[in-house]
């Protein structure tokens, strides 16, 4: 069968245009000759297929050569000029130029326009109008990103950036699980646990940002390590890379353990981590013993908690309210508490839905199985009235552990920089979803570290965007990637058309400081 023309939707929602012939029953890709968005841009590849297929088509079979039309007008090429000129020039501005490889660019930048794999990657590339590498350099590239160590060039153009700009007086950190589809386990990729609740082969990646979200390292572990032994190996690389000293630390309650604490200490670093609901009694007895149980919203209490459970819990002066130092307290850490009326009313609600859940149990409404507030005694299963009680009194109330004396950070401050981890979240959803960082098809441990490398460069770029425009990733791309220059041959002569540019675009653009 002869070529013909052939359109498919993209995973983006476009049309893409293309050239393909069949052979014994499948289809084969001859050319890509882009992708469309708009009516119009779907006529314009049209008539480029159209007029591939049928180049000859003004040479008449009776020998005698017709004239070429003047007027006539080709389409040679179209491309996406302005959304390529934007990525590049945030990946420049960023120094990650130092890089010095095209191919990686253009895996970044298939990365952030539409995320797929290696080989795909060209079309994407392709489809912007730009001449993409061969897909043995994409290879290479993989190859190279290892055996140069693009990620420490990456990770010291990032520090740099957030030095001028955001600080890195405030770190924050978090961990993810990222899935392989494969069927057996190695040494690296294993299944461990899974927020997803996955029983695929993964690997744990720890991520640590500044204030704003800004990636500045990344490192990735075995699949069946606990979240709480990533934090102080990723600590200890970035000051290693870039020789900081005076920073604070910030993480969740679930990297909250004694050990990884005193080698944050050790390390001359101050922290701010999550605290568990269950030290709450023992930290707040002097508050509540002095000032009963009504709180104002907003309200803190500025005390102490144990480091150990070893540690002897009557050294804690219950006739006052204790204030940690760290001079005299160093069996203990600081503990600050904050009461949120909203958060009282959500805590209140899950409480009584447990109850509601132990008491189904307990009256045989439900299929027996763990649960919070149920007894067991032999066969029979009685409500724990006082534990419920204890949490209904403690509902509201949110710690967090630090090493960062008063003086140096009040309780308030204290607790808003630990609210900023929320960016750090926010980065993890976009490489997840925006950067289609999973699952991962990479076999080897250098080949998942390139992928990581490739993903870790890409979020700084979005971020980047992000921050300049205060528009999403995915609505960037959206307005930039229709507006296409088109190159035309008209009676012999090129001309190149740039697109109209829409006030929504222009707007961006000015924002990024290029010209719309």
């Amino acid at each position: 069968m002869s070529p013909f023309l052939r359109k498919v939707k993209t995973g983006s929602g476009a049309t893409a245009v293309q050239i393909v012939d069949k052979s014994g029953g499948k289809y084969r890709i001859v050319e890509h000759l882009g992708s469309a968005r708009t009516d119009a841009e779907l006529a314009v590849l049209m008539r480029a297929g159209r007029d591939k297929l049928n180049p000859g088509q003004e040479t008449l079979e009776l020998g005698i050569e017709s004239r070429p039309d003047p007027t006539r007008a080709v389409v040679q090429s179209s491309a996406s000029r302005l959304l390529v000129d934007a990525i590049r020039a945030a990946y420049e501005t960023l120094g990650f130029g130092a890089v010095e490889d095209e191919a990686f660019f253009q895996l970044v930048l298939a990365r952030l326009v539409e995320p797929t794999s290696k080989a795909d990657s060209i079309r994407v590339i392709d489809e912007l109008g730009i001449p993409p590498v061969h897909r043995n350099t994409f290879t290479n590239a993989l190859k190279r990103c290892g055996n140069n160590d693009y990620r420490d060039l990456v990770a010291r153009a990032c520090f740099a950036y957030s030095v001028s700009t955001t600080g890195i007086s405030l770190l924050l950190y978090d961990v993810t699980t990222l899935y392989f589809e494969a069927e057996k386990e190695d040494d690296y990729r294993k299944v461990g646990y899974s927020k997803e609740r996955r029983v695929d082969p993964q690997i744990v990646v720890g991520l640590l940002v500044d204030r704003s979200g800004f990636p500045l390292e990344i490192h990735s572990f075995q699949g069946n390590k606990a979240e709480t032994h990533t934090i102080v190996p990723v600590i200890q690389a970035f000051q290693e890379r870039h020789q900081v000293a005076d920073m604070v630390v910030v993480a969740d309650a679930g990297m909250l353990s004694n050990m990884n604490l005193q080698a944050v200490d050790d390390a001359g670093l101050r922290f701010i981590v999550g605290s568990k609901q269950a030290k709450a009694p023992q930290d707040l007895a002097a508050y509540f013993r002095w000032h009963g149980s009504h709180h104002d919203d907003g309200q803190t209490v500025d005390t102490i908690t144990m480091r150990t459970k070893a540690a002897d819990p009557s050294r804690i002066d219950k006739r006052a309210e204790p204030v940690w130092d760290p001079e005299k307290n160093n069996d203990q850490w600081r503990a600050v508490w904050q009461y949120r009326r909203k958060r009282a009313v959500r805590d209140r609600q899950t409480l009584n839905q447990q109850r509601n859940r132990a008491l189904a149990i307990i009256e045989g409404q439900s299929r027996p199985k763990t649960a919070r507030f149920v007894r067991t005694t032999g066969n029979t299963r009685t409500f724990d009235e006082t534990s419920y009680e204890r949490a209904m009194n403690l509902v509201g109330w949110k710690g967090y552990v630090s090493n960062i004396p008063a003086r140096t950070m009040a309780a308030a401050e204290l607790v808003g920089s630990y609210h900023d981890l929320w960016h750090v979240e926010q980065s993890f959803r976009m490489s997840k979803s925006d950067l289609a960082a999973r699952p991962i098809f990479h076999r080897t441990k250098e080949a998942i570290d390139a992928h990581l490398t490739i993903v870790f460069t890409a979020l700084a770029v979005a971020r980047y965007l992000q921050h300049k425009t205060g528009l999403s990733l995915k609505k960037i791309i959206n307005q930039l990637k229709p507006l296409r220059e088109v190159t035309i041959n008209i009676g012999g002569h090129e001309l190149t058309a740039d697109p109209q540019i829409p006030e929504d675009a222009a707007e961006i653009l000015q924002k990024l400081g290029m010209p719309g």
